[in-house]
This record gives structure tokens, sequence and C-alpha cells, in this order.
């Protein structure tokens, strides 16, 4: 199914850094910084110059996710020496938290799964779904190197994958949009590979069922699985698979996991050091380059010198409270996100300091969560599942349930100063209950008695009742029901759409007809469940150019810096193409910057 590659993964030229088109608030705010790092700047380089010296290599990478061991692979196998400092006591970062989906266009993976992709149905579709907010060379740079950076990492770790069949991308309707989806996750992996450095593995945001080997593209159907027969046979090929791993001494691994182990077991084979617990803390800029970065290593502050360059890797802002509250719309914090708990921004702020240019500082990889009094929960299948309805404190309909998460939030947000939104609540009745999952507690069982004390979620015998719970007006909420109800017997939504698009029918129930993402709600007691705007990470961060380098406002490039993944300004624009579009991205901008580190 994977192809292999020539293991330099050479490609064309990367292309030439073209004008960028970017939004006034990350220029401003980067003119501003600039200016102020004038001075502080020299001077902190000067005193980082006289730390102890830690080690000298080609390139430094700072963050272990997925863009960071994509391009400290890279820079490797172009035979160039390099170390990888990384914040956490483990690897992976958000990565290895996540379910892994990848998106990238027009790859061997997806092409030999038989998926009807082209470079101009690609270019067509980013393009339509971007817009103005990316350069264009940005677009054609991450279209034009990802498929190369498959074949690299295939022909360079044990990493296998497989593609997500029926995912749609995220807005098949538009030019060059393929309602089969684009979307790939990584293959089961076993992580005995890693020898004792498995134990060192980020852990997973959700764990997978004791006994069984999950993929992210199964989750659609064990949702099901009291109500379906496929959906009760994948549960059975989970377990099957659990079972033959563990008869052959495996530990098996899938996707975020996988990905970061495979990635991983690249650099041990590799021979490339990843530091753990050794956070940056500053760039070492040096007659107007950066040369090297400080890190603290065993307590202690010391300098790390790169001969070519730095690549930030360090992901995103999502748990630093003043940068949201500083760039992001209220009500904002830190305790929605399921991001790795590491990620505050320290590479950012490090290129801010060294007078860098931010972009779209203000969003993120959005989506409606469950505050949960544990950790919030980011709801896929539970709001599109037929049965259910997403009302604001009106008691009213908002939005198309069913649509791309970051979309619903985006709406959120933007409702919420006239018409609150925020908190919203999806009503679902016993119906909805008796036939699907929700999060991991099996249909017809009650959930932990913490959601209903920590105010997450709710339970009443009647609407009117529930309405008291929730705050939101009786009336209102049993008209908004009736009126949801008669759409969904008539199998259409004139009022939002919802089912109008492929993708709205990835979580959806085939048994139900005539519209399998709409279906009443009848069934006494009746639930309402907290929803707030979670993110998998913010999407904001240091602005770069088509070859990865990091940008001055006024568009030089900053020489010996680079950035990838959720610490650079995300080639999605303020949209969201398919399933992946964060880690795809990612690895592709992460070896873009390791070939142009290796050219230099």
């Amino acid at each position: 199914m994977s192809p292999s590659a020539d293991p330099d993964g050479r490609t064309d030229p990367l292309p030439a850094p073209g004008p960028t088109r970017r939004g006034v608030l990350g220029t401003a705010a980067g003119t501003a910084l600039a200016l102020a790092a004038g001075t502080a700047g020299a001077t902190g380089s000067a005193a980082a110059a006289d730390l102890p010296l830690l080690g000298t290599y080609d390139v430094v990478v700072a963050g272990s996710g997925a863009a960071g061991m994509t391009a400290a692979l890279t820079a490797a196998k172009r035979g160039l020496s390099c170390v990888v400092v990384e914040k956490a006591a483990t690897f992976g970062g958000s990565a290895a938290r996540s379910g892994a989906g990848i998106w990238i266009p027009n790859n061997p993976v997806i092409l030999a799964a038989g998926v009807p992709d082209t470079s101009a149905k690609a270019a067509a579709y980013l393009a339509a779904v971007v817009g103005p907010d990316v350069s264009a060379d940005r677009q054609r740079a991450f279209l034009a190197h990802g498929p190369a950076m498959i074949s690299f990492v295939l022909a360079n770790s044990p990493l296998r994958f497989r593609w997500m069949e029926g995912y749609s991308d995220y807005y098949p309707e538009l030019p060059g949009g393929l309602a089969g989806g684009r979307s790939m996750e990584p293959d089961q992996l076993d992580g005995t590979l890693l020898g004792a450095e498995l134990a060192r593995l980020n852990p997973p945001y959700m764990a997978v069922p004791a006994g069984m080997v999950v993929f992210s593209a199964d989750y659609k159907w064990l949702t099901l699985a009291a109500v379906s027969a496929k959906g009760a046979a994948v549960a059975t090929e989970c377990l099957a698979r659990g079972t033959t791993a563990a008869l052959l001494g495996q530990k098996p691994l899938t996707m975020g996991q996988a990905l970061a182990a495979g990635l991983r077991a690249g650099l041990l084979a590799a021979q490339v050091s990843v530091w753990l617990n050794t956070p940056l803390s500053d760039l070492l800029v040096e007659n107007g380059s950066v040369t090297g970065v400080v890190v603290t290593r065993d307590g202690t502050p010391g300098l790390v010198r790169a001969r070519r360059g730095v690549v930030v890797g360090s992901g995103g802002f999502e748990h630093n409270a003043a940068l949201r509250a500083e760039f992001q719309r209220q009500p904002i914090g830190t305790a929605w996100t399921v991001g790795a708990k590491e990620n505050t921004g320290d590479g950012i702020q490090a290129g801010r300091r060294a007078g860098a240019a931010l972009d779209l500082m203000d969003d993120a990889w959005w989506g409606p969560a469950v505050p949960l009094p544990d950790q919030p929960y980011f709801c896929l299948a539970e709001r599109t599942l037929p049965g259910g309805l997403l009302v604001n404190a009106a008691g009213a309909r908002f939005v198309n349930e069913a649509g791309p998460y970051s979309d619903v939030v985006h709406t959120m947000y933007d409702r919420n100063p006239t018409a609150p939104d925020i908190p919203a609540w999806l009503v679902t009745d016993q119906n909805y209950r008796n036939r699907y999952l929700f999060k991991d507690v099996a249909p017809t069982l009650p959930f932990p008695d913490s959601w209903y004390t920590s105010g997450a979620a709710h339970k009443e015998w009647t609407l009117d009742a529930l309405a008291g719970r929730i705050g939101v007006p009786a009336a209102a909420l049993r008209t908004t029901v009736s009126r949801f109800n008669g759409l969904a017997l008539a199998g259409k939504d004139p009022d939002f759409h919802r089912g109008d698009s492929a993708y709205d029918h990835y979580y959806t129930d085939p048994a139900v007809l005539p519209n399998s993402a709409l279906a009443p709600l009848w069934l006494p007691p009746f639930h309402a469940f907290r929803i707030v705007p979670g993110d998998l990470g913010t999407k904001g961060g240091l602005r770069t150019d088509a070859r990865a380098r990091v940008l001055r406002p006024d568009g030089t490039v900053i020489p010996g810096l680079y950035a990838a993944g959720n610490a650079s300004a995300a080639v999605m624009g303020h949209s969201y193409a398919g399933a992946g579009s964060t880690i795809g991205p990612a690895m592709t901008f992460g070896y873009i910057a390791a070939l142009d580190l290796a050219a230099t």
C-alpha cells in the first residue's frame, strides 16, 4: 500500500518566497515587539553567549511533536548533525495525544488506495478553503512537498499509513473537494521497537479500551456498535487485533501514539538525541542571525549552538492564559483545550523577542467541547449523531450541529456578543442514549455522578424541567425541539442545512432515514450537555514563508530561524480543509525547513 521512495527524499527546488497577505493585527503586534526587542535582544544574546555550552550542532530543533521530529529526521538524513530539545518529560507533544489524522493531498498512500486525487484538484480545493488569508506560495509549497514528505517518512521510519476511507474533506462541495476524503492515519505499530524509550511516550488524550487495537476510523462504527451490524463487527475486529498482538508479545500502538513512536524510532535509527526536560527559554541572536538556543537542562541554563539554524516546533500557546487573553475573543482560558499541557507558547515568544511577525493569533483548531471535571471532552460524533441538537441561551438552534467543528465554534464566537451562545447546550433524549456511545460511556449506562455535580450534564423527565436546569426559556426550548422534530421526520433542514453536505454524514447512523443526520427527540428523560469553545491547540504563531523561514513584519527573513507546526501561523488560515489539517502541514513544513537548512 505504501510505495518506497528515495531515502534522501529530494524534491524539486523550494519555491522562492513571495509576498504575504496577512492580517493587520499580526503585523502591528510584530512591529511593536520588534522595536521593543531591539536593544533588549542584543543584551540578552550577549549574556546568553556566556552561558555554559551544552553542544554545537548543525541544526537545533525545539519540540518533539510531529513537526519537530519530522524536521530532525529530515536534517539527519541530509547529513546534518541535529539535536531535539523538549520541554516535557515525554516526547510526542500534542501529536501523541491526538487521533493523528494526516491531511496531505495527492500523496502516495491515498493514491495507492484508489483515491481519485490530482495536484490540480488539491490546489483548487485548498485555495477555495483557505482564500486570501495565506499566500499562494505557501499553499503551493505545502501541496508540492507533502507527498514527498510522506515518501521520505515511509523510507526512513517504521511508520505505515492507512487511508481513512469515507472521511470526507470538510467542504467536499467546493471545487476539488472529495466526498470520499483525503485523510489518512498511522497503521498499527509495535511499541517494543522503541525499547526503554517507549516509557517516555506522551500518553494519549483518551486511552484505547483495554485489550483492543483501535484506529481513528473505527470510532465512527464503535459509536454505533449497539445498533449496527457493521459497528458490532468492527468492535469484534478491534478485539481480535488486540488478542493477536498480545499473543505475539507486541505492544500495539495506533493513532497519535503510533505516529510519535514511529518518528522517534526513525530518530533513534538516525542517532538523533532528544533531550527531555529541556525547555527552550530564548534564542541566541548574533549579528541579526539566530545561531542557537538557550535552554534549561538539569536545572541549569545553558547554550546550544546551531551552525545552520534553529527550527521552532514547540507547539502553540493554548495553555498560556495571558497570551489567550491578549489575542483571542472572550470568554477564553486554558481549561477547555486538549492540547499538551506544556504548550505555553515558549517558541512563539522567543521568536517575538527576536523580531518575528505574528499571524492568526486570534484563532485555534476549535471544536465544541464538554467541560468534564477531569478534562474537557472534544465532541466529534456526539453533536452529529441523529437525535441531538444545539441550543443557545435563548433555547434556539443557531448552527448546523454536524458541520465542521471549527465552524461551529467560529459561529459561537461570532454570535455571542449579541445572541449568547457560550455556553451552548447539546440536548438529546433517551432514545439517543439507548443507541449510541457517548465519550466512553456505553449506551443505556449512567454517566458518572461528577458530570452532573460539575454542571457538565443534566437530566430531566420533561423539556420544561430541563430548560429550568440549563437556564433557557422553557417555551422556546419546546418550540425549538418541536420544529426540529418536524424537520427530522421530513429529512430536510432548511434552517441550517444539516445533512446537506457529505461531511455531515460521517458520524451519523445509516439506519436512520430519510436523513442519517436527523432524528426526532421523543423519549424521556431528556439530557443536556454543556458545550464550550474547546480546541486541539492554537493555530497562530510566527509568520513564515514558503521555505518555513521566519519573517519580520517588513517581510524580511530572520536568518537561521525556521518554524513549523502550531508554533507557526497555520497554512490553513482561518479554515480547516479536512481531518489532519494540523499534523499534515506540521510535518510538511518541518520537512521543508530541514531541506532548506541542508541547502544553506
